[in-house]
This record gives C-alpha cells, structure tokens and sequence, in this order.
C-alpha cells in the first residue's frame, strides 16, 4: 500500500550512499593526484592515501558499509602503500595511465551521470507534476476536445518520461555499487604494478605472497565486473518489460474494460486532489497522498515524514457529488455528520474503488480475519439479491436474522400489524409482499414536482419555504400549532410500489432490493435532505433553500421500521387514497439512511401518530358534547315556550271568567264559542295554539 512512500525513502538512502562515496572518491582522487604532482611528496602522499585506506571501516556508507573483504583488502593495501612510499617521481608516467585514468573516469564520468540523472528526474517529475495538475482542472461541463486531447497528451508524454529516467537513474544508482568497488581497487591495481615494474631488478622487497595477493585482487575486480555487466543487462531488460507492460497506465483514465474495478477492497492509497475552502464562495484544489489505515482515512504532503488522520470513516456515509469545476469527486461524511470532506480521483476507476472501499472500511468488514473475502461475499450477495428465489424465508437466511430473534418491540403503524406470527410471514411469498419487476426511484425529481395520489396539495403550498423550528414569519405555516416538531438529517436511498401494508418485512425486502439494485448499477448518489416530524405529516425540507420537496400526510403513513442490524436504514409505507389499481389502494415504500438515529426516527413518527390519535378522539368528544349541549339547550327551549304556553292560557280564562261576570246574559254563549275555539286548538300545533290565543 506503501510503496511510494518505500521507493522514495529507499532514493533516499540511495543518493546519500551515492553522496558519501563521492566524497570519499574526491579525497581519494587528491591523494592520488599528490602521487602524480609532486615527485618531493611522493612518500607524504602515499602515506595519506594508507591513512585513508585504513580508515575505510570507519566510513559510513548506507550500503554495504560492513564488507569485511574489502576493509581487510584495503588494510593489506596500505601496509604495502607505507613501504613504497619513497617511489621515485620516474613513476609518473606509469601512474598516469594506471593510476589516475581509472579514477578520473569514474569521477568525472559516473558521478557526474549520477548528478545529471538525478537533475533530469527532478525536472520530470516536476513537469508530470504540472500535468496532472493542468489535467485535474478539466472543466467537465465545457470540454474542449483539442485542449483535452492535448492535456491527455501531455499527462502521457510528462508521465512516461518520469518513469523513464526513474528508472535509469535507479539503474545507475544500483550499478554505482559495484563501480565503486572497481573505482578504488583499480587504481591502486596499476600503482602497485607500475611499482613492480620499475622496480622489477630490485624486487626483494616484494614478496611472492604479495604477487599472488594482487592477483586475486586482479580477478576479483575481473569477477565483480562481469557481474556488474549480467547486473546491467537484466535491468536494461527489466526496463523494456516494463516500458512494455506499463503503457497503458500512462494515460491517466484508463479503459475501465481492460481493467476491471476492484469492489472487495478493504486498504487503497493514492493520490486525491482535496478542497479546502478559502472563504464564504472560494475553494482551492490540493493535491496529496491519501491512504486508508484501519479505519481511518489518513494522508500525508510530500516531504512529510509519516500521514496524519484526516477522519475516521466508521460508520462513515460515502456518495458520489457534482462539483461544477470537477470530475469523478466523492464525498465522505463522518458518523455524526459533523465533518466532512470532497475529494477527487485521477480516474473513473479509482473514483469507484475509493467509494467501494470507503464503504467497505465503513461496515467494519477489515476486523475481521478474511476482510476481502467477506466483501466479496457481500458484494455476490448483493447481487444475487436481485435473482428470485422459491420463498420468502430462503430469501433473508443470509441477510438478516431468523424472525423468532426479532425485537418484541418493533416500530409498526396503528394499521394491526404487530400481531403478526413467525409462522404467517414464512408461508408468505416474495410476490405477496414487492411485485416483480417493480421499477425503483432513486432520487428526488425536484421540489414540490413529484405529485402522488392522495398528498392534496393546495395552490399556494408549492414552492412554499418550510420553518422547521416554529418560527412565525409572515404568514402562518400549516404546521404551526402542531406540538411535536422533530427535525433529522437523511439521505433519500430509493422507492418503489408494494403489495403488502401488513408487515416490517414488507420494509426489509424494499431495503433489500433498493441497496442491491444500487450496488448492482454502480449509483452511489444520494439526496441529503431534512426530515420534519409533525403531528400532521412527515416533511423533506432542502436544507439550503429550505422549499419543502415531498410531503407526507401522517395518516397515510401506515407502516415504519427500521433495520434490524444496521440501525442507520429506516423505511415507512405510504398508502395513497387516489388512484387503484385492481380495485386495491396503491402503497409506497420510502427508504431512507441517516446519522444512526433510524430507532429515534421510528420513535418520533410513532409518538407523532399517538398525539395525533389523542387529538382526534379529544375533538369527537368535544363534538359529542357540543351535539349534547346544543339537544339540551333545544330542549329547554321547548320547554319555556310550553311554560309561556300555559301561562297565556290561564290568563285568557281569567279574563274570560271577568267578562262573564260583567255580561251575564251572552256570557253562556260566549263560553261556548270560547270552548269550541279551544276544541279547534287543540288539533293545532303548539304554534298554532299560540297563533290562535294572540288572534283571540
């Protein structure tokens, strides 16, 4: 997963070895050229040459530093060095080609290569550099085709190059090890035989063990060159294999056909461009090293010496975002949805691996022994999740537990469906519950544009700006007066049309088949949205213009559950009262995730629908007792009229009786007639009665 950062400490280490034998070659080379100069200082030179070889072992050099062979060889070669050290200056000539050739070669032909390889490898890598960069900033809405064509190019021809004279200049670094065996023991090969040479008549001092000393030292260089050239060849043909087989990865977005995304992954690294934002509307693009460690998400700036955490991607939330000046760029959100962050990839198959792998790290699959193995496991789950099966049972064994170790307490409508046995929901068939072949949505058209049967919607409601906290603003919202105002963060998954309102399962299966139908096409976009729980419906507010999207009347909200094992999945069934379909009401299934508050959601429309309940039964008691008061007031009414009725009754007989007495001879008479009057009213209705008395 490191590699990168391996190959560029391993440099590292490298070109301090390549500088430390420089320097040790340069003062090699000025004893040396001592030798040669100056005939008076001959003996003072070799003498320091001896001291420098006899401080060989107490150099530091990186790589192969503890030869013991070539620490004993040049301790051999010093003691030697001391007893010719009054060489006549006659020897120059012969010191010239045997001697300082050999060395000034190799200082001024292969340290200087090294130089100038490591100069051109930081110039390539410099322009590869601004490539990527230029062909990061592709506008993705405007393309120019030429200036993509060109940009392509360019990443092409800057990326092939780097790799290039990478690959020569750690050529040339790994052959400096064995050039600078044979730039030391050369030289001091041709000393020591322009010194038997001249002193050929005078060779007493040079023993025969010393002859054949040198002569192995002789076929050592020998050996050690042969292996330097068979060293040489093989990297020269590892350099055509790769050129050859890395072709194709020097374009930056390769054919995703020839090679295949890999989804089981549970550790990426990379590059990604990251935003930062710089103000209120500014954003810049910084390009670094990300790689995923446990499950933390970690990256790390160029000359850094380990990564820092970014953040913690358990229980994280990954989706794909449209970025206008951007391509490919994913957004990872952490499980309490308080930090963020946008990243973009370099191609549409590093863009897919980093989501896959992001949400396997996400589900906690890599503490586990066999991390890949279970994401593959899961993945194929997903997608035979799609493929019928003979029952319902058979199709939940691998996905969720068995019914009888369900919850006692599950979240369920006022509709009757808590009482639902083990035994029924086995002898249930998928058919029963999700018809097949039903299409799903998985976003959210626009606001207030997805109008479904039975959610009325009044000419001002559209388009109007929801206040989820209550506030009044203007004019009264609908769900002012309601007591309960609940507000959550939720990401829209999909939904589709059900045949079934009477179980959870019909819940499970809708989240069943809407994650497998996105992970089988590759959707990984997701609609953030607010979720308002009132007394009177359930809302998806846009959390930047806050216009209400969908709207769902609590009482056609029939069925809620959550996920039983990942508690962030949430569903509800909404059943229309418009249009049927084979004489039954059409139901809706909304899947949603959130922030792990599924249970709380579940709780508050519960709790919403209980308040609503106990308000509806208060208001037909209220008008109960406003019908019985209203027959009670009629009631008394009838009565005072039949009062006054009586009262005028008696009045009229009174004066009745107080004309008779003052007319006794009509007063019979008129006593008949006033009997008969009554006898006629008493076949009226008691309004006609009244109506009579007043004629009378």
């Amino acid at each position: 997963m490191l590699m990168f950062l391996q190959t560029r400490s391993l440099l590292g280490v490298f070109e301090e070895d390549a500088a430390a034998i420089s320097n040790y070659i340069n003062q090699l080379f000025q004893a040396m050229h001592r030798v040669y100069d100056a005939q008076n200082e001959l003996s003072a030179a070799t003498h320091l040459t001896s001291k420098l070889l006899k401080e060989y072992e107490k150099q530091h050099f990186p790589l192969g530093g503890d030869d013991e062979v070539m620490t004993s060889t040049l301790q051999q070669f010093s003691k030697v060095i001391d007893e010719l050290s009054s060489c006549h200056a006659v020897l120059s000539t012969q010191l010239a080609d045997a001697m300082m050739f050999p060395i000034t070669q190799f200082k001024e032909r292969d340290l200087k290569e090294i130089l100038t390889l490591k100069e051109v490898f930081q110039i390539a890598s410099n322009d590869h550099d601004a490539a990527i960069t230029r062909y990061s900033r592709l506008s993705k809405r405007r393309e120019n085709e030429k200036i993509k064509a060109e940009v392509t190019e360019d990443v092409y021809t800057s990326r092939k190059k780097q790799h290039q004279t990478m690959m020569h200049y750690f050529c040339a670094l790994n052959t400096l090890q064995y050039k600078k065996k044979i730039a030391m023991l050369e030289p001091l090969l041709g000393y020591m035989q322009a010194q038997i040479s001249f002193f050929k008549m005078g060779s007493e001092n040079l023993s025969e063990q010393l002859e054949e000393f040198l002569t192995n030292i002789g076929t050592s260089v020998q050996n050690v060159r042969r292996e330097m050239e068979c060293e040489i060849e093989n990297m020269q043909q590892t350099i055509e294999d790769l050129e050859v087989a890395s072709d194709p990865l020097y374009l930056p977005d390769p054919d995703p056909t020839k090679f295949p995304v890999h989804r089981n992954l549970t550790r990426k690294a990379g590059y990604l461009n990251a935003r930062n934002k710089t103000g209120l509307v500014s954003s810049i693009w910084e390009r670094q090293f990300y790689f995923t460690q446990g499950g933390n998400l970690m990256s790390q700036a160029r000359g850094d010496v380990a990564g820092g955490l970014v953040m913690d991607i358990d229980n994280c939330s990954v989706m794909a975002v449209d970025c206008e000046d951007r391509r490919y760029c994913f957004q990872i959100t952490s499980f309490d949805g308080k930090k963020s962050s946008i990243l973009q990839a370099e191609s549409k198959k590093d863009y897919e691996e980093w989501i896959c792998t992001i949400n396997n790290i996400s589900k906690q699959i890599y503490l586990s022994e066999n991390p890949e193995e279970i994401a593959a496991r899961i993945n194929q789950s997903a997608l035979e999740a799609v493929t019928p099966s003979p029952s319902f049972q058979q199709r939940h064994e691998s996905i969720r537990p068995l019914v009888q170790s369900r919850p006692t307490a599950a979240h369920t409508s006022s509709t009757g469906s808590v009482g639902s046995e083990s035994a029924t929901l086995s002898a249930l068939s998928l058919d029963s519950l999700v018809a097949p072949d039903t299409p799903i949505q998985f976003d959210i058209i626009s606001p207030v544009s997805e109008d479904l049967p039975g959610q009325a919607k009044s000419s001002g409601q559209a388009g109007r700006r929801a206040n989820p906290f209550g506030e009044s603003g203007g004019s009264k919202s609908e769900t002012e007066d309601s007591i309960l105002h609940q507000l959550f963060i939720v990401r829209f998954l999909g939904s589709m049309a059900v045949k079934s309102d009477e179980s959870p399962d019909v819940v499970y299966e809708t989240m069943r088949q809407i994650l497998a139908a996105r992970a089988i096409h590759n959707i990984f976009r997701m609609t953030e949205s607010h979720l308002l729980v009132t007394c009177d419906c359930l809302k998806l507010i846009d959390p930047q213009t806050q216009v209400t999207r969908l709207r769902f009347p609590l009482p056609n909200v029939v069925l809620y559950a959550t996920h039983q094992e990942n508690k962030r999945l949430f569903g509800f069934v909404l059943k229309t009262s418009g249009g049927r379909v084979d004489n039954r009401q059409t139901s809706i299934c909304y899947i949603f995730e959130s922030n792990n508050e599924g249970e709380k959601i579940c709780d508050s429309v519960g709790l919403a629908k209980q308040i609503a309940l106990h308000a509806e039964l208060d208001r037909k008691a209220s008008e109960k007792a406003k019908e019985i008061e209203r027959v009670r007031e009629k009631q008394q009414k009838e009565l005072s009229k039949q009062k006054q009725i009586e009262k005028d009754l008696e009045e009229q007989s009174r004066l009745i009786a107080a004309s008779s007495r003052s007319n006794p001879s009509g007063g019979e008479g008129h006593f008949v007639v006033l009997s008969s009057s009554q006898s006629e009213d008493s076949d009226l209705g008691e309004d006609g009665k009244k109506k009579k008395e007043y004629e009378t």
